[in-house]
């Protein structure tokens, strides 16, 4: 979806939409979206920045960080960010940045791309980590089998060289 900033000057806009997962790329093998992503927001147009305020929500399926198993898990949250054209902040030259300036995007030209916004979104408030189970024992560094489903007998037998000098003073 491509929203035209120039008709929007001065006005508060209200979109809902939801938009298709199939084609947008999130980089990351461990992230599956499962439905389509529904949208509401908020474009205030001041010139020379626009708002965008809103919420987001899909269903997605996410490897678990430990032993990968797959977690269906519904990812919905706010967000806020702000566009400014290149040539405002170019024109500014050197300056500080202080925490405010890192919500603050660049916009080229006169359109914004809803479904960039949407995907740069998602990708900023993935979890960092997610787990299946909070006992989760994750995968053997061995033999790579799930530790939740067998017990692998890799780390009786072998013994990191490392550390074999002192097995020796027993």
């Amino acid at each position: 979806m491509i929203v035209d900033l120039v008709k929007l000057e001065g006005l508060n806009n209200r979109f809902e939409f939801s938009i298709s997962a199939d084609g947008l790329d999130f980089e990351t093998e461990n992230v599956r979206l499962k439905s389509d992503i529904a949208v509401s927001c908020e474009i205030i147009r001041n010139i020379p920045k626009t708002d965008v305020t809103g919420t987001i929500s899909v269903a997605a399926e996410i490897d678990c960080t430990r032993c990968l198993i797959p977690i269906e898990q519904l990812i919905a949250f706010s967000f806020e960010a702000t566009y400014v054209p290149s040539e405002e902040l170019l024109r500014e030259g050197e300056a500080e940045l202080d925490t405010a300036d890192l919500d603050v995007d660049v916009l080229d030209g006169n359109e914004l791309d809803m479904r960039e916004v949407v995907r740069e979104q998602i990708l900023l408030n993935l979890p960092d980590q997610i787990f299946c189970d909070d006992e989760c024992k994750g995968l053997c560094q061995k033999c790579g089998a799930n530790l939740n489903l067998i017990d692998c007998s890799c780390e009786e037998t072998e013994i990191d060289p490392r550390w074999a000098a002192l097995k020796k003073l027993t």
